[in-house]
């Protein structure tokens, strides 16, 4: 029957916070997603979507941003049209990263985060960043296609202590075990 599969084909990245308390600076979390072609795949990204930009081809789109934590439910919310993404594309990182406007923030500094991934009503991830509290960036999940061109999901989540800009450069890199 695994030759029936269409793999993953529409993701939805969701990723919430409370929101600092008060007299406190803002905490500000964002999702980032990162393709990288088939001639290139854990080198540079071919491009970052983010909180002011969106894939060329409209496949990878921010539905929802918050610079405080300050909405309701999910705070940020990312699309991954993956069944639409081209061919030259064979790997998507999805990361978040804290900005650090305000200071040095970990995930360990970040109240009642929570992360989940899901494809339609099923929920293919969840997590709340427990395993990367002195992180202040994160992977958080990979996709990439098989040997029959469908979109697998790789879980996991994998800390960085980079800045942002710095964060989006690496992310992608084939980790060291």
């Amino acid at each position: 029957m695994s030759g029936l599969s269409k793999g993953i084909r529409k993701v939805e990245v969701a990723l919430k916070w409370d929101p600092s308390p008060a007299g406190q600076p803002p905490t500000d979390l964002d999702i980032v997603a990162a393709p990288y072609g088939t001639d290139d795949l854990y080198g540079a990204p071919a491009y970052v979507v983010h909180f002011d930009s969106r894939s060329p081809d409209g496949t990878i789109y921010l539905n929802r941003d918050s610079r405080d934590g300050r909405g309701f439910g999910w705070d940020e919310v990312m699309t991954l049209e993956l069944e639409r993404l081209s061919e030259r594309y064979a790997r998507v990182v999805v990361g978040v990263v804290i900005q650090q406007r305000y200071g040095h923030r970990a995930f360990g500094n970040v109240l009642g985060p929570g992360l989940r991934i899901r494809e339609g009503y099923t929920v293919l991830a969840e997590d709340d960043f427990a395993g990367v509290l002195g992180a202040t960036a994160a992977t958080v999940a990979e996709f990439a296609r098989d040997e029959a061109g469908n979109w697998v999901f790789r879980p996991g989540v994998h800390g960085f202590e980079d800045d942002p800009a710095t964060f989006t450069r690496t992310m992608g890199r084939a980790r060291q075990s």
